[in-house]
């Protein structure tokens, strides 16, 4: 992986680049996980819980869209839950590996641009999303974000170590 750890002394030009830059970290160590590994590896679960590192790669781009764009921006989005069938994260067999982790990286970058276009203190749009609550501030989105993304590299961790006993960051 190329992308170092965010260094919590260096210098950022704001608080939104220091959220997006934990953000785009953490989706480098799930991507440099998965990478490598052969495709039925990929489609393939080896937890009882049933998920693939394909499915969870699919289960986080959906995450950052509706978290981001159908619920901070409240923007109409097809199917935000999408990444779901029967209740189980999917991803179908006609599907290509290479277009799962391409969605993913793009969807950093709608990340980066929606982040980039509110205030952190910004409140989200009224929406579906919010399940009738208030919505969330951007600050608090992003943070939930990391949250998701912090605990589902553990999880791709623990499954790569499984495989082929590769750990760490």
């Amino acid at each position: 992986m190329t992308r170092p750890f965010p260094d919590p002394t260096r210098p950022a030009s704001s608080r939104a680049e220091v959220l997006l830059g934990y953000l785009d970290y953490f989706r480098e160590v799930v991507l440099d996980k998965v990478t490598g590994l052969d495709e039925a590896e990929l489609r393939r679960s080896r937890l009882p819980s049933g998920w693939s590192l394909l499915e969870l790669v699919r289960h986080l781009t959906y995450v950052e869209m509706r978290w981001l764009e159908w619920g901070f921006e409240g923007r109409s989005v097809a199917d935000p839950w999408g990444d779901r069938r029967a209740g189980s994260w999917h991803v179908g067999a006609d599907e290509a590996v290479s277009d799962v982790l391409a969605d993913l990286r793009n969807r950093g970058a709608l990340t980066r641009a929606i982040v980039l276009r509110h205030d952190l203190d910004e409140v989200g749009a009224p929406g579906e999303r919010w399940d009738g609550a208030d919505p969330a501030t951007l600050d608090r989105v992003l943070l939930h974000l990391l949250q998701e993304y912090a605990r589902h590299a553990g999880h791709v961790d623990v499954v790569r170590e499984l495989i082929d006993g590769r750990v760490g960051e």
